[in-house]
Parts: structure tokens; C-alpha cells; sequence
């Protein structure tokens, strides 16, 4: 046993002299193994990030391998055998590997955050704060990943659904009429061709609007070019620091500070390149993509996942089925997937996907069932 663990329950002499019950047992090594699933994921990690972010992922592997101990010490000879995390975790884990590395975030955040921990008089309260604060640190390296991400993902996830949700209402409103199977097929392809190309020329118009209205108010990187040339008594470089919120004394400072860096420029820069890092230019700039992606990708992302999401409520009719089987496999089918795409909204968000999951579904529902009670409706006046 480490002395770690051995000083961590050595510290509450009435821990030594109690022999846990059976519950307790059992929520120990559950805690045990969840400490050793998330330090492993912290190894991982670490393994694909570089610099001051790998630095940070094995102090949080080197925490929970203090936590780890410590369950190990309360637990004593019932740390045996080694338990196994519980199903949904390694689950989690297998999908998070599967899809790169912001999915191993977003679930070591979900992990983090997870409320068993807060509930068990048995954990130590510097443990709650400690896993309280590993979700935040979590939260601040998955912010960067969830903005590249933004753009693409936001248009793949509302395409599919989009998908789904209208070309299913689109076939169970036809379907709802009583017209022949081939009709409501025919129906349904031109509503996935439509759809399709809609979203992705409305994705492409949308993300392109969008970066440029950031790249308006992004530094110019040709600003720099004007500085030499003020008058370093009397200029209005203080001006656009105050424009970027400064205070007038602080403006002035910042502009001083300038025209200092211009005059005497630190090794290994020139003059040129000294200015633009103190107006906030930078040649290797992207703009906005970073924020909210390319409009090409953003509209092949919606395109392609429309496309998809609108041939699910497809495949009955596709492979020859009719009448209310047809409308029911078609609203099962479409029910998993958007049970997925909530889910996967959620993991990415750090929360339960549970809640969003069953979202997606209530709402795809009604959409589609408001759609087919209006078709059996107007079938029903004009028959």
C-alpha cells in the first residue's frame, strides 16, 4: 500500500477502526474504478496533446492516481480482485476512443461532473472539490476542440435531424392519405433531393455571412504598416486601444509601449512584425474559420447528413413494404436515430445524453405525428 493512501486514511482515526459494510464495499470499488478508468484517460490523452496541455493532462492523471490510493487504503484486502468500471462507463470509453479525442473530453468531463460522488458521505470533501475542478480544467482544454468543431458539427447535426425529422413527416403525411406505396417513395426521394440541396446552399450562405461579419471586426494586419509614420507626441494609436475598451491612461500606456517595441524590437523580430503583435494582427491569422468553419465544409456537412437523415424513413419503402407496416418500421427506424443524434449532442456538451436523446425524440415525433394527422385528414375529405 503507498504511503499516499496510507496518510489519506491514517488522517481520521475512526476510519481505521470501522470495517465497511457490505454497501460500502461495493460503492468503493466503484469509485476505485472509475479513479483508475479516468486516470488511464488522462494517459491517453496526454499522448496526443503536446506542450502546456499535456503537462496539465498528467497532473490530472497524477490526482487521480492519489484518489486512487486512497480507495485502495480504504478498501485494504477488498481491493481484490481488481473491479471493473461499470458498463455505461466502459462503454463511454469504447465510443470516446472510436471518435477522437473531443469525445474523450466531453465524456472526461461528463465523468468529472457526474453527481454519485457528491451524494456518498465516504468521499472526502478535498475529493469532491479536487473532481469539481477537474471539470472545469476539462471544460477549458474541450472549449477550443468544441469551437473548431462549432460550424461543421452544428451543420451536420441540424442537417441530419432535419433529415429525419421532415422527410419522415414528409412520407407519413403522404403515406396518411392513402396514395399508392410508389407514390409516397417517389414523394420522399424528392423531398431528400430537395431538403439536401436546400441546406447545403443555405449552410454555405449562412457560415459564409457569418465569417464575415467576425472578419469585420477582426485587427487589420495592414494597420501596423501606418504606425512608423505618427507623430510619437501628438498620434491616435491610444485611440484604438480605448476603442477596444481600455482606460485613457491605460491606452496611453499600451501606445507607448508601442512605439518602444518599434524602436528597440526584441530578438529575433523585426520592427514590422513587433507592431502587429502589439495592434493584435497576425499573418497566420485564420479569421473567423476557427470559430465557425469553412462554407464549403459547412454545406457539405449539411447536405451529406440531410441526405442521410431523409432516407431513413425511406428504407421500408424501399425494400417493399406497404400500408401501416411501412409507416411503422419507418417511425422506429427514425426513432434510434435521432435517440442517437440527441445522444451524441450531449456527450459532446458534457451532459447526460440521456435527457437530450429522448429530446430529440419527443420533438421528431410530434413534428412527424402533427404531419400525418393532417394527411389522414385531408385523405379523408377528398375520398
Amino acid at each position: 500500500m503507498s504511503a499516499v493512501g496510507n496518510e489519506a486514511v491514517s488522517a481520521d482515526p475512526q476510519l481505521n477502526t470501522q470495517e465497511p459494510s457490505r454497501a460500502q464495499i461495493k460503492r468503493w470499488r466503484k469509485h476505485l474504478a472509475e479513479e483508475r478508468m479516468e486516470a488511464r484517460t488522462y494517459r491517453d490523452l496526454s499522448e496526443r496533446r503536446t506542450g502546456e496541455e499535456r503537462a496539465v493532462l498528467l497532473q490530472l492523471e497524477e490526482a487521480e492516481r492519489r484518489h486512487e490510493e486512497y480507495w485502495l487504503a480504504r478498501l485494504g484486502d477488498h481491493a481484490l480482485p481488481a473491479p471493473k468500471p461499470p458498463l455505461r462507463t466502459r462503454a463511454a470509453s469504447v465510443l470516446a476512443h472510436l471518435f477522437g479525442t473531443i469525445f474523450i473530453l466531453a465524456m472526461a468531463q461528463r465523468a468529472e461532473q457526474r453527481s454519485a460522488r457528491d451524494v456518498d458521505d465516504d468521499v472526502p470533501a478535498h475529493m469532491q472539490a479536487d473532481e469539481h475542478i477537474h471539470a472545469e480544467v476539462i471544460r477549458s482544454l474541450a472549449a477550443k476542440s468544441r469551437e473548431t468543431l462549432a460550424g461543421t458539427f452544428r451543420a451536420a447535426v441540424f442537417g441530419a435531424n432535419d433529415g429525419l425529422v421532415s422527410n419522415l413527416a414528409l412520407v407519413l403525411g403522404v403515406a396518411a392519405t392513402g396514395v399508392e406505396p410508389h407514390v409516397v417513395l417517389l414523394t420522399g426521394i424528392s423531398g431528400l433531393l430537395a431538403g439536401a440541396l436546400s441546406m447545403g446552399a443555405g449552410e454555405w450562405v449562412s457560415v459564409r455571412s457569418q465569417r464575415e461579419l467576425l472578419d469585420a471586426s477582426i485587427p487589420d494586419p495592414d494597420a501596423h504598416q501606418a504606425v512608423p509614420d505618427l507623430d510619437v507626441d501628438a498620434n491616435e494609436l491610444a485611440l484604438v486601444f480605448r476603442a477596444r475598451g481600455e482606460s485613457e491612461e491605460e491606452a496611453e500606456r499600451h501606445a507607448r509601449q508601442v512605439f518602444v517595441r518599434l524602436a528597440k524590437p526584441a530578438n529575433g523580430e523585426s520592427g514590422a512584425i513587433a507592431v502587429r503583435a502589439a495592434l493584435g494582427g497576425s499573418p497566420e491569422s485564420d479569421g473567423a474559420g476557427d470559430q465557425v468553419g469553412t462554407p464549403v465544409k459547412a454545406a457539405l456537412s449539411s447536405f451529406c447528413f440531410f441526405a442521410a437523415g431523409a432516407f431513413f424513413p425511406l428504407i421500408p419503402y424501399l425494400l417493399g413494404m406497404t400500408s401501416l407496416a411501412a409507416i411503422v418500421v419507418a417511425a422506429v427506424i427514425v426513432g434510434v436515430a435521432l435517440l442517437f443524434t440527441g445522444g451524441v449532442v450531449g456527450i459532446l456538451s458534457g451532459q447526460s445524453p440521456a435527457p437530450r436523446a429522448l429530446r430529440q425524440l419527443i420533438v421528431g415525433y410530434g413534428a412527424a405525428g402533427v404531419t400525418y394527422l393532417l394527411g389522414w385528414l385531408f385523405g379523408t375529405s377528398i375520398a
